[in-house]
């Protein structure tokens, strides 16, 4: 058996109890444990004196508790814990904000390391909320303390449940102890040569505990050799999988290829008679090519608000209908894939084919009549949500899936779909542009189609974000919108940890807004609680223009086309991520009127808050937003959840490490191309790949 396979359980000092623990922050093996990399590094070979510390400056510090407690405060509930801790050269005060718990942590004659920033305050100098470690005292104290604790470049890891940063470093000191000098390497020894990396044992060691003369900076900067090296192993172990799930694809053979004549380019030209802009044109191009070879096309369109794709989307669905094949278009929102079936109705009424919505919302009798109709083929194009991937749907010829704002499904509904027709096409489209590096990885496997052109007619929007304090600024500037006959949206953040009060905020607005500031114009409330066909009145209500101000809260962030509203309030647009902000503001603009996005905010404002109202103010171009979006949250948090199909990295970072991404991927290529390793890699990633990622497998 792989060593690094081997449970926790095993290690010393763990046991069945402890097991369970690290079980449940995701820690299950030895290579778990060794695969998670400090957070930053310590030079405790010499620590700082506490006479020489500056203010405004972090360092670390040893030294021994002298007196500590729990001090209220005039504040009801808000208490501070304080220490004085004491080194040989002088002693210094630490405080801890709301933290009283401590009182249990820490006790008089304990040697502790404390990190964090002096600063200077009403009493004088003192650490705020510093990061502590116990060198002595309630942990019971172990022959390696000196060694693996303090003495040299220290590891510091992130503490997670009740596993605090000295658990983690006793434990990676005791796993590597017993890890045998050679361990099984997933490079190749052909790569790790051209690419200079080091073997993958003394990796492992080096990643946790480096060697006195390595770089602190280096290693805070994830770009030791050892960094490097670890980073690289993970990104070609993805980028194999991706290259071969296109390979497999590329192997695929449709039932028939569209074949494009005369006659369906006049078909199409006769429902659609739209005047394409430049970029449209050229993708209708690639996708009506994909669609004429033998192999599935696999395209991601991403195109921003407003350019169209709908449009392009059609076109191709047009082009598979016309040689008799059905047509699912999936959204992810019921209001969307309500607003896309009334807007595709409406644009289709001149063609002679036959099409229905499909949502959770669908009765079960009228979804067995849907059912029926695709099944025997009498229904040709299908507009729903995820209720197009359950069981009980099912086609007779279902040669193309668009699936719109994909980041919004796991890839395993994507997968799905594709499996209810026998290699259909999949046309993916997205108005959040995915900056270059997060399509190389989550979207690898698909074409990309790019529309950053508008269509004609379209007018850049006016945007500026202004203080809470200029309310009656903003109110005043509505408000001669509405005299001119236009209308308004005015949208509340919803935040999961505080909806009920956020919900609460927003209808107390509606109120207000209804009866003190606008009184002689109709004031709608919108949000996500409300039933279906409340949702239903209220948006067709406010789209006849029979509401002049519609309150929101983020429902209406995608899709929902009102021609006549030209103003968008954003209430507490700090609260916002930047290109969900730039969605909303992407619901204005769509008509003749010069239109409006004021984003009110509340000061003071963070840093990064600052830094997204600024990008949104500085340009309306979502691919530059995008990259700025990325810049300013990490991949991580960049679709919002797991089911998005972003990979799980362990020890890479998508933005900090992109180009050791690039190489690795042109490595993964290199690899499968070479018959003397093609065949171990591919089982490699047949057994580790779907488990080691968190996403669809290859095969």
């Amino acid at each position: 058996m792989d060593p690094l396979q081997s449970c926790l359980q095993y290690l010393k000092g763990v046991g069945p109890r402890r097991a369970a623990d690290l079980q449940r922050v995701g820690l299950s093996t030895i290579e778990d444990l060794l695969y998670r990399f400090p957070i930053r590094y310590e030079d405790r070979a010499g620590f700082q004196t506490i006479a020489s510390l500056k203010p405004g400056v972090a360092a670390s510090i040893a030294g021994e508790v002298v007196s500590c407690g729990v001090r209220p405060t005039r504040r009801p509930r808000f208490k501070i814990f304080e220490m004085l801790v004491r080194d040989r050269t002088g002693s210094l005060r630490a405080i801890w904000f709301n933290q009283p718990f401590l009182q249990d942590v820490f006790r008089a004659h304990q040697r502790i390391i404390l990190f964090g920033r002096l600063e200077l305050t009403p009493h004088g100098l003192q650490l705020q909320n510093p990061q502590y470690e116990i060198l002595r005292g309630d942990e019971d104290e172990s022959e390696d303390e000196e060694t693996v604790h303090t003495g040299r470049i220290v590891p510091v890891y992130e503490k997670t449940g009740q596993l605090t940063t000295k658990m983690q470093r006793t434990l990676v000191f005791q796993a590597l102890q017993q890890l045998p000098d050679e361990v099984f390497d997933p490079l190749p020894a052909p790569v790790r040569a051209r690419e200079r990396l080091i073997d993958r044992r003394p990796a492992l060691e080096l990643v946790h505990f480096p060697p006195a003369d390595a770089s602190i900076d280096d290693l805070n900067r994830f770009r030791s050799p050892a960094h490097r090296r670890l980073i690289f192993e993970e990104f070609f172990l993805f980028q194999l999988g991706i290259v071969l799930r296109r390979r497999r694809a590329d192997t695929e053979r449709k039932p028939r290829p569209v074949v494009v004549t005369d006659a369906t380019r006049d078909a199409v030209r006769c429902v659609l008679p739209f005047r394409l802009t430049g970029d449209q044109k050229t993708v209708v191009r690639q996708i009506v090519e994909d669609m004429k070879r033998p192999q599935p096309m696999n395209r991601l369109l991403q195109g921003d608000v407003g350019s169209g794709k709908t449009i392009v989307a059609l076109m191709a669905a047009l082009v598979a209908m016309e040689n008799g094949l059905q047509v699912a278009f999936m959204a992810p929102t019921e209001i969307l894939a309500e607003q896309h079936f009334i807007n595709i109705r409406r644009l289709m009424e001149a063609s002679r084919f036959r099409l229905t919505l499909l949502t959770g919302a669908t009765p079960a009798k009228k979804r067995r009549e849907i059912a029926a109709e695709l099944a025997s083929g009498s229904t040709h194009m299908v507009i729903g949500t995820h209720a197009l991937v359950q069981e009980g749907v099912s086609f007779r010829e279902l040669g193309l899936a668009i699936i719109d704002e994909q980041h919004r499904f796991g890839v395993l509904q994507r997968a799905t779909l594709r499996q209810k027709g026998l290699h259909p096409d999949v046309l993916v489209m997205t108005a959040t542009p995915i900056p270059r590096t997060l399509a190389l990885t989550t979207y690898g496997d698909l074409d990309v189609s790019v529309m950053r052109e508008m269509p004609p007619g379209r007018q850049p929007i006016s945007t500026a974000a202004k203080p809470e304090s200029r309310r009656d600024d903003v109110y005043r500037f509505v408000r001669q919108q509405l005299e001119a006959g236009r209308q308004a949206y005015i949208v509340y953040p919803l935040v999961e940890e505080s909806a009920k009060v956020d919900l609460k905020a927003a209808t107390e607005m509606a109120d207000h807004l209804a009866q003190d500031v606008f009184p002689e114009f109709r004031v709608a409330l919108l949000h996500g609680r409300l039933k279906q066909d409340v949702k239903d009145r209220v948006m067709g209500a406010f789209v006849r223009g029979e509401y002049q101000v519609l309150v929101s809260t983020t429902v209406i962030e995608v899709g929902v086309d009102v021609p006549n509203a030209t103003v968008m309030v954003i209430e507490h647009a700090e609260r916002f991520g930047l290109s969900q902000l730039h969605q909303l503001r992407g619901r204005v603009g769509r008509g003749a009127h010069k239109s409006y996005c004021l984003l009110l905010y509340q000061a003071p404002l963070s840093e990064q808050g600052r830094e997204r109202l600024k990008a949104l103010t500085d340009t309306t171009d979502g691919f530059e937003i995008a990259e700025r979006d990325l810049a300013l949250r990490g991949p991580g948090d960049f679709f919002g959840t797991r089911q998005s199909g972003m990979p799980t990295l362990r020890v890479g970072d998508l933005l900090r490490d992109h180009g050791l991404m690039e190489e690795a991927r042109r490595e993964a290529v290199a690899a499968l191309d070479d018959p003397a390793l093609a065949v171990s890699l591919g089982a490699l990633v047949n057994t580790t790949w779907e488990q080691r990622f968190g996403l669809v497998g290859v095969g």
